[in-house]
C-alpha cells in the first residue's frame, strides 16, 4: 500500500488516526454473522485502584470459550502510552486488537501534534472505538475495558469505566470490570483507604482477584506449578511500570499466609 497524501483542509484527516483508516479505505464495515458464543475466547476479570502515587492496575491471566479454559497465560493489562494503561475483559480477539490500534491512535497523535493527547481526549477515544464495536458486541463480541492513567496536568491518578456502547464513566477511587467484577470489586470497596500506598494496594487487588478466582469459575487464581500470577502494574508520574514476577510470588506467598493464620476470606 502506497503512502496516502491529503491536501490541507476538510480532506487532512489529521492527528485522526481511525479517520486516516477509514479514509485510506483500511478499516471494512461490519458485516452480519452467526456465532457461536461459546467458541469466542474471553478474558475475565480485571481490577484498577487509585493510590497516593497513581494508579494500579491488575487482571487474571485466564480466558474461556464456554465452560473450557482456551488459555491460562492471556495478557489484560497494556500500557496505552507512556502515561496510560487498558486492561480488557470481554471478547479476547476484538479487545487486543482495539488496544493496538488505540495504541497506535495515540503514538499517531504524539508524532502529528508534537505532544501527548491529554487523559480526558483519551478516555474519550477509547469510548468512540467500544462504541464503533457494537454491532459485534450485539453478535456477543462485547469489549468491556477499564482505562486508567496519571493525569500531569492535575498530578493525580484517574479511572474510567465503560459499558458496550461506548458509555464513559470516571470513577473517584476504584473499578472492576469482567465475570468476577462484583467479588473483586466487594473485595476492594471494603478494604480501599485514602491515601493508600503502592504497596497496601497492589496486596488490596491481588487480595480481590484471588476472592473473584475462588468464586468465579473463569477468573484464574496464580498457577503456582506453571509459575502463571496476575498482571499488575502502576501507572504514575514515572510511566507505565510492570510489577516483577518475583514480588508477586512474594505477595501471594504473604497472603497465602494471612489467610492460613485464620484471616477472613
Amino acid at each position: 500500500m502506497a503512502m496516502p497524501f491529503f491536501t490541507p483542509g476538510k480532506d487532512d484527516p489529521g492527528p485522526d488516526f481511525a479517520e486516516l483508516l477509514r479514509r485510506t479505505g483500511t478499516v471494512q464495515p461490519h458485516q452480519a454473522m452467526t456465532i457461536d458464543p461459546t467458541k469466542i475466547t474471553h478474558g475475565t476479570t480485571c481490577v484498577a485502584v487509585r493510590y497516593v502515587d497513581g494508579v494500579v492496575m491488575a487482571g487474571d491471566r485466564r480466558a474461556t470459550s464456554g465452560n473450557w479454559i482456551s488459555n491460562r497465560r492471556i495478557e489484560k493489562v497494556f500500557p496505552a502510552d507512556r502515561y496510560s494503561g487498558v486492561a480488557i475483559a470481554g471478547a479476547a480477539g476484538p479487545a487486543v486488537e482495539m488496544v493496538r490500534l488505540f495504541q497506535l491512535q495515540l503514538e499517531h497523535y504524539e508524532k502529528v501534534e508534537g505532544n501527548f493527547l491529554s487523559l480526558e481526549g483519551k478516555a474519550n477515544q477509547l469510548s468512540s472505538m467500544i462504541r464503533s464495536n457494537l454491532p459485534a458486541a450485539m453478535q456477543g463480541m462485547a469489549v468491556v475495558p477499564i482505562f486508567a492513567g496519571f493525569d500531569l496536568a492535575r498530578g493525580t491518578g484517574r479511572l474510567f469505566q465503560y459499558d458496550i456502547t461506548g458509555g464513559r464513566y470516571e470513577e473517584a477511587d476504584f473499578t472492576a470490570t469482567g465475570s468476577g467484577q462484583m467479588h473483586a470489586s466487594t473485595v476492594v470497596k471494603l478494604g480501599w483507604k485514602p491515601a493508600m500506598s503502592r504497596d497496601d494496594t497492589i496486596d488490596l487487588v491481588l487480595r480481590a482477584l484471588w476472592e473473584a478466582a475462588d468464586e468465579d469459575s473463569a477468573t484464574g487464581g496464580p498457577d503456582v506449578i506453571r509459575g502463571i500470577y496476575p498482571i499488575v502494574a502502576t501507572i504514575t508520574d514515572q510511566g507505565f511500570q510492570t510489577i516483577d514476577e518475583p514480588e508477586l510470588v512474594d505477595r501471594f506467598a504473604g497472603l497465602l499466609a494471612r489467610l492460613q493464620g485464620g484471616e477472613p476470606g
